[in-house]
């Protein structure tokens, strides 16, 4: 064992906070993060900082907001060289998006942790091992089909006939076992493209997609009419539930690869154990972002929808935190925390140096994984961002501003927890809205990076395909597929959308 206690984060891709048997849903099988969870804290009101997955996933990797990051949407280009697989276009180059830009495996690294990334990476340029991790076995590109994935290790590409989620993990079990007698702390991230769409039969294990098909009434997900904004997708990410058997082909795909990358967490935490390392070792999982299937009538999450939403559906994301004997084991943490906070806790639960502190907005919550309560107004604000729409939240309240696209919204989420009735126009709320623009303009004002700032950028679900703000010398940086009429901004908009 080392001096300092290994890391072992967990990420996967579209899973919203209800798709757990530990959360409460019956008919999604997830032994294995039942499991994790009743090993330590369970999160009930954590939020990603985007709802959709590169911004997330860069703003959980180096503490910032996507307006101090410069992500604000899925990258559609400058993720790869490679003229092979799905998602290559002619003229793309690689963009290291996130250059120049800290993270807290650069922190691990130099205090001595041996830093590894085995699945999805997303952030661009996805040949260059980044972040000072030193394994580096990545998802060229960041999804597509589960089997035979496209693969980059150590700025080559190799092609597999395996399911991602069983990839992922076997090499970062071969990781582990390279590690075994460095004598040095570890930090593995596993990033499965799990439950993210095709969700098709032919792309899951048969045996198991069949029988969520034919067994699961699938009472635990709303069978609602479609959302009026919801954004069609195209190709294999287009199975949404726009008839009864839409929705029942796509949630048993979505099913069913939850269930299979649970079956690879309980491979890493048998290996732990088995090397006598379960205890040495905290474990974080978590997703990029939230997920709606037919939750609110919509397929997708902040991008399912055009104008992008803001449901909790879209930005509450599942967190489990555990290390037997060192974190309290079974218990519910409900105050409220962002995907931002995750840099300084872990940090400070290992005792390594945050230089970065005083200009991240997140707050450490190591107390909590102490056993300690939490409390204050610190622990109850929430803020996030999809290009120019924002949100801020407290534990009863939700203010969403949209800046070019669609109206603004206001929700008492102590008597309508659902977000179903908005009360933005309603005179006996105005001091509310009020307050919390005030706290949303305030954040924004102290963190956002002008040359960043995605209030000024032209985000619309399309993807990004370049640098923003100065640095892209008046590049074109978002995808705009298709051409929207100004006056349809504000109405039902209908289109398509292909992350």
């Amino acid at each position: 064992m080392t001096e300092r206690p290994n890391i072992l984060f967990i990420l996967t891709d579209d899973q919203g906070y209800w798709a757990m048997g530990c959360a409460g849903n019956e008919e999604i099988r997830t032994p294995n993060l039942d499991r994790l969870a009743a090993s330590g804290l369970r999160f009930t009101s954590f939020f990603c900082t985007s709802p959709v997955c590169s911004p997330a996933r860069a703003s959980i990797l180096t503490g910032r907001i996507p307006s101090q990051h410069g992500i604000h949407d899925f990258l559609r280009a400058g993720n790869t060289n490679l003229a092979f697989g799905a998602g290559a276009k002619p003229g793309d180059e690689a963009i290291e998006y996130l250059a120049g830009i800290p993270a807290y495996t650069d922190f691990l690294a130099a205090a001595g942790y041996t830093c590894a990334l085995s699945g999805k990476w997303h952030m661009g340029f996805s040949e260059k091992p980044q972040k000072s991790f030193e394994f580096w076995d990545v998802h060229a590109y960041g999804g597509g089909a589960y089997f035979a994935p496209s693969m980059i290790r150590d700025g080559a590409a190799y092609e597999t006939s395996q399911y991602a989620s069983d990839l992922f993990t076997d090499n970062a079990l071969r990781f582990l076992e390279q590690q075994k007698d460095a004598g040095r702390p570890f930090c593995l991230n596993v990033h499965f493209t799990a439950p993210h769409a095709p969700w098709q039969r032919e792309h899951h294990p048969a045996e198991l997609w069949d029988d969520y098909y034919a067994n699961c009434p699938f009472a635990s997900t709303p069978d609602l009419p479609m959302h009026p904004h919801q954004l069609a997708k195209e190709g294999s990410s287009g199975s949404l539930g726009f008839t009864a058997e839409g929705r029942k082909e796509a949630l048993s795909g979505y099913f069913s690869a939850l269930t299979k990358m649970d079956e690879n967490v309980g491979r890493l935490l048998d290996w732990l154990e088995r090397n006598g390392e379960r205890e040495n070792t905290l474990v974080v999982f978590s997703s990029d972002n939230g997920m709606n299937m037919g939750h609110h009538g919509i397929y997708g999450k902040g991008n399912g929808t055009f104008p992008p939403n803001m449901f909790d559906t879209s930005v509450k994301v599942p967190m489990l935190m555990s290390r037997p004997g060192h974190i309290p084991e079974g218990r519910l943490v409900a105050t409220l925390h962002s995907h931002y906070d995750l840099m300084p806790t872990l940090l400070e639960y290992v005792g390594v140096e945050n230089p970065e502190a005083d200009s991240l907005p997140g707050l450490s919550f190591r107390g909590a994984l102490d056993g300690g309560e939490l409390d204050g107004d610190d622990y109850v604000v929430v803020f996030d961002e999809y290009g120019p729409t924002r949100m801020v939240r407290t534990a009863d309240w939700k203010y969403v501003h949209r800046y070019p696209y669609g109206d603004h919204e206001l929700y008492d989420l102590a008597s309508d927890p659902d977000e179903e009735y908005n009360l933005i126009d309603r005179d006996e709320h105005r001091e509310m809205h009020k307050a919390l623009q005030a706290k949303l303009d305030a954040f924004f004002a102290r963190f956002a990076d002008p040359a960043r700032d995605g209030s000024r950028e032209a985000v619309i679900g399309r993807g990004q395909i370049d640098v923003v703000g100065p640095a892209a010398q008046g590049r074109k940086r978002f995808g705009d597929d298709l051409l929207f009429e100004a006056d349809r901004l504000k109405g039902a908009v209908r289109g398509t959308v292909k992350d």
